[in-house]
């Protein structure tokens, strides 16, 4: 009975814990790589707490339970572990400690603190130690705990590798793998080691599917002058994928031996990032090693899409806003006339994707009605859900990954009436998603000197929304990826304040959340690119290549500048333009009232 319940698995860690002589226990979501999103294997924060969103740190005492998760997750976090001796510490608000200076608070002298070391990254310990100071504290990081009392634990992943050719990729693996050489003969590196999925993957031209919505296989790399080592589980591997690689001379290792392979190097300067390498696994470099502390090579060159890549992500939006369009066109036909749950509407969403030719959904679908729409993050299932009513708002946050590239768009639609403040509220959130897409700035600028133009007209009111305004997107991979972002100050935990680049893409998602009646958001990706050139320097600006229409009936024209309507009715006629050969009849009917202008003075709302 005890696995049954939040309150009995604490119960048998703090067991275990006794056993080893752990005074407290540190529960991550993460996995060896320190990957976003985990699979099954790996939720071992969720299994301890009851806590299923994706982000969140979890700390067992022997008198205490601590979960910590940001603004996007508060509600949700309560909800789920209301009930339970599991305490809700929300992070990023005022007065409460983050984790680490939580851990150093509670610390005293002869205390241990454990952790599997797997699943804990080297930067976090170097700043608690930092926390700690002079205490006299002992880590046990040799333990997976939870792992020992999760008897039903689902196994490893080993979903087949596949190559992904050149024609979407625009980068052979060989010439991959000479601009990282470079960088490491710039940084006096002998050897790079490598443990981020999408790092791996992209420098290989790799995919796989060992964690849902991420197209990815479970690895670590080793790269040296005159070799490349991937470590996975061979089976995972074909005899024409170990050709291929092969023939770029990537050796292949099995997964688990990357820690005894870097243990035989026993004197070179090794360059690896501390933030991403895990514990154990820098526990592994020999004492004789120089450590050379900087981000992966890769992150940087990843994040700026060739030309082959951005094409080819466009057409991905092409289909992604067909699919997108068909789905509104029917829940705004249909909403009232047939039951309709967010479980629902979401699968029929996907259907549109799949007719669409996705070989997966880039994320989990957030399909939030009402109320439950002010959870930024919240997940429907099977037995939890709301049913969709003529009425109020419906947040759709969705994706999909085709093999030209992945998407990510928000779409808050207006299923019949609503007040008057919920359209005041939607056209800020629009004022500000359409300020920021329409950017023009010197290069130079990172997204933090940009944020203000998404959260503008919500700050004047002295409103504001707990997360980023937007982030990178990956090229089949994560759909969050890194080093560009939209943020209104540096985040440490989160690597995107980057220089923005052309040929970076990034999200403009700006919303507005009133906790326990409904939630907005709306969201484009946009491609960075160079614009003019003057005395000044080198002027950047936005692509805009997400296609699909944004609900006028919520629009309050009063509150919108004419440069406001210019830039939306701009934006409708490119999804117009852009869509409306893939359409006929009632559909393209609908197409055109939905990116219909808007004209000053004038209700456009139904």
């Amino acid at each position: 009975m005890k696995m049954n319940t939040i309150d009995g698995r604490i119960a048998l860690l703090r067991e275990k814990m006794s056993e080893r002589g752990i005074d407290m226990y540190y529960v991550p979501t993460s996995d060896f790589h320190e990957t976003e999103y985990v699979c099954d294997y790996f939720k071992c924060r969720r299994y301890i707490t009851g806590f299923t969103g994706s982000a969140g740190v979890a700390v067992i005492g022997r008198d205490f339970a601590g979960l910590w998760t940001d603004g996007r997750y508060y509600i949700q976090a309560a909800g789920e572990i209301a009930g339970s001796c599991v305490e809700l510490f929300k992070d990023g608000s005022d007065g409460v400690l983050h984790v680490d200076a939580f851990l150093a608070d509670k610390a005293q002298d002869g205390m241990v603190i454990g952790f599997d070391g797997r699943v804990v990254n080297m930067q976090f310990i170097d700043g608690l130690k930092a926390k700690l100071g002079d205490k006299k504290v002992r880590f046990v990081y040799d333990v997976d705990l939870v792992g020992d009392i999760w008897s039903d634990r689902p196994s490893l992943p080993a979903k087949p590798v596949w190559i992904m050719e050149e024609k979407y990729s625009g980068r052979s693996t060989a010439d991959k793998l000479a601009a990282v050489r470079e960088e490491m003969n710039k940084a006096g590196a002998d050897m790079h080691i490598i443990s981020v999925l999408d790092n791996i993957n992209w420098l290989f031209n790799i995919r796989g599917g060992d964690i849902e919505n991420f197209p990815v296989v479970l690895s670590y790399a080793v790269i040296e002058a005159d070799k490349a080592v991937l470590f996975v589980n061979p089976k995972t591997i074909s005899s024409e994928v170990e050709k291929r690689l092969s023939v770029d001379g990537i050796m292949i290792m099995p997964y688990d031996d990357i820690y005894d392979y870097v243990k035989t190097h026993k004197t070179c300067r090794v360059l690896l990032d501390k933030h991403k390498v895990n514990y154990r696994l820098f526990c592994s470099v020999p004492s004789g090693c120089e450590i050379i502390d900087r981000p992966n090579p890769c992150v940087i060159m990843q994040a700026i899409k060739n030309d082959t890549e951005i094409e080819n992500i466009k057409a991905a939006h092409v289909k992604d806003g067909i699919a997108v369009t068909k789905f509104l066109c029917w829940i705004k036909k249909n909403v009232g006339k047939m039951e309709m749950d967010e479980v629902s509407a979401a699968d029929y969403l996907e259907r549109c994707r799949r007719e669409q030719g996705i070989f997966d959904l880039s994320f989990e679908t957030i399909c939030a009605y009402g109320s439950n729409a002010a959870m930024m993050h919240y997940s429907a299932t099977p037995e939890r859900f709301s049913k969709i009513e003529p009425e109020g708002f419906l947040l759709v946050d969705s994706g999909g990954h085709y093999p030209e590239g992945s998407t990510d768009i928000t779409r808050t639609i207006v299923l019949g009436p609503v007040t008057q403040e919920m359209k005041k509220m939607y056209t800020l959130v629009l004022k500000g998603h359409m300020a920021l897409a329409d950017a023009h700035f010197l290069h130079g600028c990172t997204g933090i000197n940009l944020d203000i133009l998404a959260r503008g007209p919500l700050w004047e009111l002295g409103i504001d929304y707990r997360c980023g305004t937007g982030h990178g997107v990956g090229y089949c991979l994560n759909i969050h990826e890194a080093p560009n972002g939209f943020r209104w100050r540096k985040v440490p935990e989160r690597n995107d304040g980057c220089v923005l680049e052309a040929g970076m893409v990034t999200t403009d998602e700006p919303g507005y959340y009133e906790e326990g009646a409904y939630g907005i958001r709306i969201e484009n990706e946009l491609v960075c690119r160079e614009g003019i050139k003057t005395e000044y320097g080198q002027f950047m600006e936005f692509e805009n290549i997400t296609y699909a229409p944004i609900d006028l009936d919520a629009v309050d024209v009063s509150l919108l500048s004419a440069a406001d309507i210019d830039r939306i009715n701009r934006y409708h006629d490119m999804v117009f333009s852009v869509l409306s050969p893939y359409f006929s009849g009632e559909e393209l009917e609908f197409l055109k009232h939905e990116t219909r202008h808007i004209l000053k003075d004038k209700d456009i709302s139904q």
